[in-house]
């Protein structure tokens, strides 16, 4: 479906030669909301609540580096011979948010085994934080016009897309061109999942269950979304990968799930208390 506007402007802020783009703006607004959340939920559960001030310190720009680096890695004949500020540069957009988990995880579980507190616990905590920030993390791509799916057709956009608010099909029409909204429809998946945690930890599931439902969510929601995508990054040939590593995450969180609770490595609650055997 052909289309004519013109795009929201990708810089927030302009301080001379110096650029602030909605996209920083919106994650380290989704970073914080999240830091938030989980500060608070640290102290109801007794633990000092800014251990994950502590722990952002570090999981943050390393999961930024991570998810830089990996989508630089899936995307290198773009990059190579290039500058090597070209890599580096994600104001520009391109990362990817399962090299960002990977980097995030990776970071927590060092950081719990040198402050001597359980990574399960942190990670349970965390999780709904994890999911918040990233629903709000889309609109960084909605404001650079990227993680779009591919054209729609006028069907569509009647029965649909024309019930969105003007400031989102219009940012969707790109080179004349109306793309699907897909870092919409994962920024809800997102905010459902969310809500679902939220209310997930109040019937106290074993502890590490609320980190890994919120791996199996995402993953599931992430398959199908991503098969709308025209910026997919592949493995080989059509394949997909975020597709397929999040098949991997879905059956991983499973399998963890049946085998900590069949040999006893989840005796403790989500609130602290042990299992009765």
């Amino acid at each position: 479906m052909t289309c004519s506007t013109e795009a929201l402007d990708r810089v927030f802020l302009q301080l001379g030669p110096i650029s602030i783009y909605w996209y920083g703006v919106i994650i380290a607004v989704g970073a914080y909301l999240g830091l938030i959340l989980a500060m608070r939920e640290s102290e109801r559960l007794g633990m000092k609540k800014d251990i994950f001030i502590d722990l952002v310190v570090f999981a943050i720009p390393i999961a930024i580096l991570s998810a830089r680096l990996y989508y630089v890695a899936f995307e290198w004949e773009r990059y190579a011979g290039g500058s090597l500020i070209d890599i580096f540069a994600i104001w520009e957009g391109g990362i990817a948010i399962h090299g960002a988990i990977i980097g995030a995880v990776l970071t927590a579980l060092v950081f719990a085994r040198v402050r001597n507190v359980p990574f399960w616990k942190l990670a349970d905590i965390a999780a709904p934080s994890l999911l918040l920030g990233q629903a709000i993390g889309r609109w960084g791509n909605f404001m650079n016009q990227e993680a779009h799916g591919g054209p729609v057709s006028e069907e569509f956009y009647n029965n649909f897309m024309q019930y969105l608010p003007d400031f989102i099909t219009n940012q969707m029409c790109i080179s004349g061109v109306m793309y699907h909204p897909t870092f919409l429809y994962e920024s809800v998946w997102n905010v459902l999942g969310f809500i679902f945690l939220i209310l997930l930890r109040k019937y106290y599931p074993r502890r590490g269950e609320i980190f890994l439902s919120y791996v199996i969510w995402y993953s599931f929601g992430r398959y199908f979304i991503e098969g709308l995508r025209t910026d997919s990054l592949y493995i080989v040939g059509e394949l997909r990968t975020a597709q397929v590593i999040s098949v991997i995450l879905i059956v991983w969180a499973v399998s963890l799930i049946i085998y900590r609770r069949y040999f006893n490595k989840a005796d403790t609650y989500y609130n602290g208390k042990k299992v009765e055997k």
